[in-house]
């Protein structure tokens, strides 16, 4: 009888062993499985920007977006509002500023109000070249354009290459800044407003999708725009001259709420900046391309396009100084110093 109990004994000791390494061998079947399933912690970022969804820099983003969604297993997901769904141009950088919108997609030229030295790509001229303008936003004028944004708030994720600045209108073809004098040119900004001015025009302030009517209309005699834009909104059923002079380069900056940048998990940060990266040189060599190919169709479509020699440019780069000055005058001593980075390159 005692052997019977002992046995008993020994076989309901056993079986409580059994039982606990299954359970522990269970349960780190599942956390195993939660660790992989859940590499990234979830969460939703919304994105919007303004920009017609078939222009590159759109396609671009629209691949950013869905690229960390896919690699992160679907639990980083970006929610794209594209074409100003969510939010104008004008609106987006206070929603960006105060978390009203995690992600958004802006014009350096609109951040410039917030950060003036971010006007640097506005200043008529700065940025003769496309390859110029690449090795300059790989180095130290971009490490110093991202801490003056940080300090307002912003984390910049991606510098989207738009392209070169042209003008359109409908008076007369402008082969020299003489050429401006008496006319009224939609701008984009308040460096190009001062350059528009300093060739004896007049600067209006007009949101992109009013332009197309007031050149119809004839309440402007023209617009500064790049080609990519001015193809897709169809400049050339109401603007009858197309000027190439390269003046500005346009940017538009990927940017996040620093707040909430901060507090995302050290794995989903590298996602998204990995994947920027990617995305930025990828807008960066459709730039050159799409400016191209557009102008040419604009052509085609019967618009009369006149190419400013570069033996004329420093014409044209002289006469725009005080637009220079302006910029130096408003990003004081950074101004400078980005200006200095950028002629030293050249």
């Amino acid at each position: 009888m005692r052997r019977l109990s002992l046995l008993v004994s020994v076989l309901f000791s056993v079986l409580v062993i059994l039982s606990a390494c299954g359970q522990s061998s269970s349960t780190t079947g599942q956390q195993s499985n939660k660790g992989t399933n859940n590499e990234y912690e979830p969460v939703t970022i919304r994105l919007a920007y303004n920009l017609p969804q078939d222009h590159h820099i759109s396609v671009g983003i629209e691949n950013f977006a869905k690229t960390v969604t896919e690699k992160s297993g679907g639990n980083v997901k970006i929610q794209v509002y594209p074409a100003g769904q969510l939010l104008s141009d004008k609106e987006m950088n206070q929603a960006i500023l105060t978390g009203g919108v995690e992600m958004g997609v802006n014009s350096s030229t609109l951040w410039a109000s917030t950060v003036p030295a971010m006007g640097i790509f506005d200043v008529p001229y700065a940025f003769p070249n496309y390859e110029l303008a690449g090795k300059a936003l790989s180095g130290e004028l971009r490490e110093k354009l991202n801490k003056a944004m940080e300090e307002k708030g912003v984390k910049v994720l991606m510098y989207a290459d738009y392209g070169y600045a042209q003008f359109a209108n409908n008076v007369r073809q402008l082969k020299s800044p003489e050429d401006f004098k008496g006319l009224k040119i939609r701008s984009i900004g308040d460096i190009p407003s001062e350059m528009i001015k300093a060739y004896g025009a007049s600067p209006v302030f007009l949101g992109a999708g009013e332009v197309y009517t007031a050149l119809q209309r004839k309440t402007i005699d023209g617009a500064t725009s790049g080609t990519t834009a001015m193809l897709q909104r169809h400049y050339d059923e109401v603007a009858k001259y197309l000027t190439i002079n390269n003046y500005s380069y346009l940017e538009f900056i990927l940017a996040v709420n620093k707040s909430f940048w901060d507090r995302l998990p050290e794995k989903t940060k590298n996602l998204l900046s990995e994947t920027a990266q990617q995305t930025e040189q990828w807008i960066r060599e459709q730039a050159k391309a799409e400016d191209e190919r557009t102008a040419k169709e604009l052509e085609e479509k019967g618009m009369e396009v006149y190419v400013v020699p570069e033996s004329d440019l420093p014409k044209w780069k002289e006469a725009a100084k005080p637009a220079r000055d302006v910029y130096i005058e408003r990003a004081g001593d950074l101004g400078k110093e980005l200006l200095n980075i950028v002629e030293t390159i050249n």
